[in-house]
């Protein structure tokens, strides 16, 4: 009977020791199947020799020619550079760090074939520490037959080390019965999917007929394969968090009309219809003893915030706790002004917890909450923690979905379920997501969408610039603070960061000060202490 690869340790492959295998680890490989599913993040063309002369700024080529100079240059950093010659021209290849023994191969008269990238140098087109051999000219070895794959590696484990293990694992895939195929075979029909063990080797192996181009996009058939599936399993894992949800039986919250007939006479405007449908469906699933999990999605300014008052409010009517969990202070700010006011005239409590309160008003709400004397929670990640406990909790809303985990949905859903009922979930966004992606990211939820906004509301205009139009748009935006409009500039980042390229908030702020002078600009985010 053959072994599988995932009964098969890394230590069984040659030169795979202790060391190696705790290294391996970090990367989440201990088995050989491990190992195979741990992909190349990009590819490296060495089948084919480029004549220098051809060679283009930025391309990562290979190259072979004959050494006609090198010498250690000492000008800001101390360099060794060494210029190969072929038929068609000169490259320079420039080395900061290198050994004598390094000096002494790559010495004049010396033939090497190398692998790197062409930048712009001093001495014209160059490259830094490019991988070389130097080679026999009567005995030069073959081009490689696949395209190189690059893997995502840990220190003390080199590309080179890690294509040998690879390499080995590959024989494996040989042996019938060795991996695991859990696609049904008449599926793999019906959707034309490449063999498993097949998709495998080509993702490690790609043949020199593929070009990197070919696999860059993600559309090979083999890629495709191996997406496929982990979409699937994804799909069958959150659709088993969805049964096992289902499974523990929620209240059931009846649907009632005092509180909900002064709500709606309270409200300075009516409801749009698709607020209506959209209500109509979460008050009958609420009112089942089946846990509701839906996802609501609309665009800023739809009437989210509305559907989830009267969400909450069916659930207080029916004697029990509802809790709002919002990304940041600013939006729980925001959140708290408006259901107290719509609320409160109705005798009904909302608290307020986020990581900022002071011990005394803090103790003061988990008091409130244990309980049962606050009716809505309001609060951002603080009330995942464990010191908050709820007297009733039946009903979760989170906002801003995108800002959270199924994972951390699940702690709140917790924090409900300790007397033997499961929450309903409302989950809201205003991320667009066609419906096709949302079944496959969200498959523990059911979706519904707000399409209509309330009368009175401008359309939403969408425009994308090119960052080389940035003075344009600068321009524009003081023709439009002029005429008494406002301006929201919104950045990815607080401060800037090294390790993404995108445009922080504060040296925005900063910018856009110096080039407006005259305009009032003011920086508001998450990390602010609420006012």
């Amino acid at each position: 009977m053959t072994t599988t690869l995932d009964h098969i340790p890394i230590h069984q492959l040659k030169g795979a020791g202790k060391v190696v295998e705790k290294k391996l680890a970090k990367l989440g490989i201990s088995t050989l199947q491990d190992l195979l599913f741990h992909l190349p993040f990009r590819f490296q063309d060495r089948t084919m020799l480029t004549p220098i002369g051809q060679a283009r700024f930025s391309e990562e080529i290979l190259i072979e020619g004959k050494i006609i100079y090198s010498e250690i240059v000492i000008r800001k950093r101390r360099s060794l550079i060494c210029q190969l010659q072929d038929q068609t021209g000169i490259v320079s290849l420039r080395f900061f760090y290198f050994t004598q023994a390094q000096r002494n191969q790559l010495s004049p008269g010396a033939i090497v074939r190398c692998y790197g990238q062409i930048r712009h140098g001093s001495t014209g087109y160059e490259i830094y520490h490019p991988e070389y051999q130097v080679i026999n000219p009567d005995k030069k070895p073959p081009l490689e037959s696949c395209l190189t794959p690059i893997y995502p590696t840990t220190d003390g484990v080199t590309q080179t080390r890690l294509r040998d293990f690879v390499n080995q694992a590959l024989e494996y895939l040989h042996q019938p019965g060795c991996l695991t195929d859990w696609i049904p075979s008449a599926l793999e029909s019906k959707l034309k999917l490449s063999d498993l063990s097949q998709a495998i080797e080509m993702l490690h192996r790609p043949p020199k007929q593929i070009t990197y181009a070919a696999i860059k996009t993600g559309n090979h058939p083999a890629q495709q394969r191996l997406a496929f599936e982990e979409l699937l399993a994804h799909h069958l894992s959150l659709l088993k968090l969805r049964k096992q949800a289902r499974s523990i039986p929620a209240h059931a919250l009846q649907k009632k009309s005092d509180l909900l007939e002064k709500f709606l006479g309270n409200l300075p405007f009516e409801l749009t219809n698709a607020q209506k449908n959209v209500l109509n469906i979460i008050s009958q699933e609420i009112a089942k003893p089946i846990p509701m999990l839906r996802l609501l999605q609309g665009d800023v300014g739809s009437g989210k915030t509305v559907i989830a008052a009267l969400t909450a409010l069916q659930c207080i009517e029916n004697g029990f706790q509802a809790a709002l969990l919002a990304p940041t202070e600013i939006l729980v700010g925001q959140h708290v002004a408006t259901l107290r006011e719509w609320f409160e005239p109705l005798g009904i409590s909302v608290g307020c917890l986020t990581g900022h309160l002071g011990m005394k008003e803090r103790r003061e709400q988990l008091a409130k909450i244990a309980n049962g004397e606050t009716n809505l929670v309001i609060g951002t990640h603080a009330i995942f923690q464990e010191e908050v406990i709820f007297a009733n909790l039946s009903v979760i809303i989170v906002d801003e979905q995108h800002r959270f985990g199924v994972h951390q949905r699940l702690m709140l859903r917790d924090k409900a379920s300790n007397q033997g009922y499961a929450p309903h979930q409302l989950i809201m966004t205003a991320t667009p997501i066609p419906r096709t992606l949302a079944m496959s990211i969200y498959a523990d939820l059911d979706s519904s969408v707000l399409d209509e906004l309330p009368p009175g509301r401008k359309p939403v205009k969408t425009v994308v610039m090119s960052a080389e139009k940035r003075d344009e748009l600068i321009e524009h935006i003081s023709a439009y603070c002029q005429e008494g409009r406002q301006i929201y500039w919104v950045c990815t980042l607080i401060e800037e960061s090294e390790e993404l390229q995108c445009q922080a908030a504060e040296m925005t702020k900063e910018t856009l000060s110096k080039t407006l002078p005259n305009l009032s600009i003011e920086l508001i985010h998450g990390r602010m202490k609420a006012l």
